[in-house]
């Protein structure tokens, strides 16, 4: 009787899960399983936790549509809280387990844990087994190794597209799981991480809710029951509502939904409906999420250092505890940046115009250390990811990936161009 071991970690999905099916074809029972890691409720160097109220609730429900599903299936997920390495070889010990089937990593501290839980496995001679599941692109099929992966965006995505002909086609989901009885849900798990649940501001974009069941329903209502994606690229920069952008971060940072899945329906919504240069914007952004990864791959601690990838001194203010207070509490006296900052703060999330502006004044008009702002959204965001988070800032401070260097955002003339009318700044600054 083989029996082996699915760790999900930021795969919380059954459909394009190549670590779940393969498993599933070299087993005769899996047991899947999710271990809340004890670092991930910790503070940060810079004074945030590393998971916020927002996300957790996102992560809960996730884990519970999972687990459903997976008990339709004949299984069901089993938690359980510590630190990877010591909990995952436990399960091994107690089911027998030959093999632990895991997503490959490429985030340094997590690849860290990857290694830390490789070894203990070692030791209880149990193999490991690791597949990439997180993006559009495999990296097996772009036309460069990763250490030499051009370092500015349009080089990288002109060659890919060039030269990578296929997008490998989507996992079908299982229709059967042999697993051993598996116990419900330890719920009380979540009650010792300590994070007391915020409810979402009635005033967010979206009550964002967590679980492919929901991933997929949002997938069906942005493409197929309102066609919004095809007017994508003219709505993409708006900041009041749900639908001027597809808000499928959330569900794509926790693997809820994939990249390739996406991929797949919007060709589906290109047949029936025709593709426009919007349909391709959303190609465009999942390119942007890749090319994160695979610089976080190649780069690995750089992208957590203040110099960043080009290693370039910056000069910051010091003195800035108060300023940054102000910046988190959206109390600037800057009503964009300030509107911005509460609905991040309300909410846990925030536009992608909204980002890019209260990155750039954090960073060229307070002068602070840029790594505050990541850290601060690592703990806020819904859809943290740690690759577009950390990518995305460096780029914005001007040591990450912008061959431009700093990328300064006149804010006033932001505010006018994508707040004309004034209702967003109206609806996040009148209390």
């Amino acid at each position: 009787m083989k029996t082996t071991i699915v760790w999900f970690k930021t795969d919380l999905r059954l459909h394009d899960n190549e670590t779940l099916i393969k498993a599933i074809a070299q087993s005769d029972t899996i047991i899947p399983v999710y271990c809340l890691d004890d670092s991930q409720f910790t503070t940060t160097e810079f004074g945030f936790k590393k998971i916020g109220s927002f996300r957790f609730q996102f992560l809960l429900e996730s884990l519970l549509d999972l687990d459903n599903n997976l008990r339709k299936l004949g299984s069901g997920l089993m938690i359980v809280k510590g630190k990877p390495e010591i909990e995952i070889p436990k399960i091994v010990k107690q089911y027998k387990a030959v093999k632990v089937f895991a997503k490959k990593e490429v985030a340094y501290e997590e690849k860290q844990t990857e290694a830390s839980v490789q070894a203990a496995l070692f030791k209880l001679k149990c193999e490991f087994q690791k597949f990439s599941t997180s993006t559009l692109y495999h990296p097996e099929d772009l036309p460069f190794s990763i250490k030499d992966i051009p370092d500015v965006f349009t080089n990288f995505r002109k060659k890919t597209e060039k030269e990578t002909t296929v997008i490998r086609p989507s996992f079908v989901a299982p229709n059967q799981i042999k697993s051993p009885e598996i116990p419900p849900l330890n719920l009380s798990l979540f009650d010792e991480a300590e994070i007391q649940f915020t409810p979402i501001d009635t005033r967010a974009v979206l009550q964002f809710k967590g679980g492919e069941t929901e991933a997929m329903a949002r997938l069906n209502h942005y493409f197929f029951d309102s066609k919004c994606i095809s007017n994508y690229k003219e709505t993409r920069n708006g900041l009041v509502g749900a639908d001027y952008s597809s808000k499928f971060s959330a569900w794509l940072a926790l693997g809820c939904i994939s990249a390739r899945y996406i991929y797949q329906e919007l060709k589906k919504y290109e047949l029936e409906f025709g593709a426009n240069e919007s349909t391709y914007w959303l190609v465009f952004e999942l390119f942007w999420r890749d090319y994160f990864r695979f610089m976080m791959k190649k780069y690995t601690i750089n992208f957590f250092q203040l110099a960043g990838i080009q290693n370039k001194r910056i000069t910051v203010n010091k003195k800035n505890s108060h300023q940054l207070q102000d910046w988190i509490n959206g109390a600037t006296g800057v009503d964009f940046v300030d509107a911005n900052m509460r609905e991040l703060k309300y909410t846990g999330f925030m536009s992608n115009r909204g980002r890019q502006n209260v990155a750039s004044y954090l960073c060229n008009d307070l002068k602070l250390d840029w790594r505050y702002g990541a850290a601060y959204f690592e703990q806020q965001l819904i859809d943290y990811d740690a690759c577009s988070n950390w990518g995305n800032w460096a780029y914005l401070a001007g040591v990450g990936n912008d061959p431009r260097g700093n990328r300064y955002f006149n804010i006033e003339k932001q505010a006018i161009d994508y707040d004309k009318n004034r209702a967003f700044r109206n609806l996040w600054l009148t209390n």
